[in-house]
C-alpha cells in the first residue's frame, strides 16, 4: 500500500509540476507571440536609429554644401582683391604721371617732363622690388642662359669664348626668384 501513495504522490507531485511549469512558462503559441512582439519592437528601435542617422546625414551634408560654397566665394573674393595692394602701391606713381603730365602741358619745359617720368620709372621699380619681390634681370654683357634670356638676335663674334649677350633689346623680369618675362636679347656667338 506504501507503493501506491508513494506512486500517487508522485503522480500529484508531477501533475503540480506540470500545472506550475504551465503557469511559469508559455505554451508554444504563447512563446512565438512573445518572440514576434520582441521582434516588432526591435525592429521599431532600429527603424527609429535608422531614421535619426538618416537626419543627421542630410544635416552633416547641407553643412558640406554650404562649407564648400562659402570656401568657393571666399576665394572668388581673394581672387577678385588679390591685387588692391598692389593698385594701392602704384596710385601714387600715378598721380606723380599726372603731376608730370599737367607740368609738362603749362611749361613746355621738356626736360622737367623727361626728369618727371624718370622719378616715377624710378619710384614704380623700387616699389615692385621691395614690396612685391619683382627684380630686373641683368643680360648686358652676360653669358647667355635660355631660361633667363629669348634671343632675338644671333651674331658670330670671333672675339667670344662663349654665347654672350650683347644687347638687352627688352629688360626681363624675375617674381620672387622665377621668370616672369625673359629678357629678349641680341646674343654674340663664338665662331667654330
Amino acid at each position: 500500500m506504501e507503493k501506491k501513495q508513494e506512486k500517487k504522490q508522485s503522480a500529484v507531485d508531477e501533475a503540480k509540476e506540470t500545472k506550475q511549469e504551465a503557469v511559469t512558462s508559455p505554451s508554444e503559441p504563447e512563446q512565438k507571440e512573445l518572440e514576434i512582439s520582441l521582434l516588432k519592437e526591435q525592429l521599431e528601435a532600429a527603424q527609429a536609429e535608422i531614421s535619426s542617422l538618416e537626419n543627421l546625414m542630410l544635416r552633416n551634408r547641407a553643412d558640406l554644401e554650404n562649407t564648400r560654397k562659402r570656401l568657393v566665394r571666399d576665394k572668388d573674393e581673394a581672387v577678385k582683391f588679390a591685387n588692391s595692394s598692389l593698385i594701392k602701391d602704384l596710385l601714387e606713381p600715378l598721380d606723380d604721371f599726372g603731376r608730370a603730365l599737367d607740368a609738362a602741358d603749362s611749361t613746355h619745359d621738356y626736360k622737367k617732363i623727361h626728369d618727371g617720368v624718370l622719378m616715377v620709372n624710378s619710384q614704380i621699380h623700387g616699389i615692385l622690388e621691395r614690396n612685391w619681390g619683382l627684380e630686373r634681370i641683368v643680360a648686358l654683357g652676360e653669358e647667355f642662359n635660355p631660361e633667363e634670356h629669348e634671343a632675338c638676335m644671333v651674331v658670330e663674334d670671333d672675339s667670344l669664348e662663349v654665347e654672350t649677350v650683347l644687347e638687352d633689346l627688352s629688360t626681363g623680369y624675375k617674381l620672387h626668384g622665377r621668370v616672369l618675362r625673359p629678357s629678349k636679347v641680341k646674343v654674340g656667338k663664338p665662331s667654330v
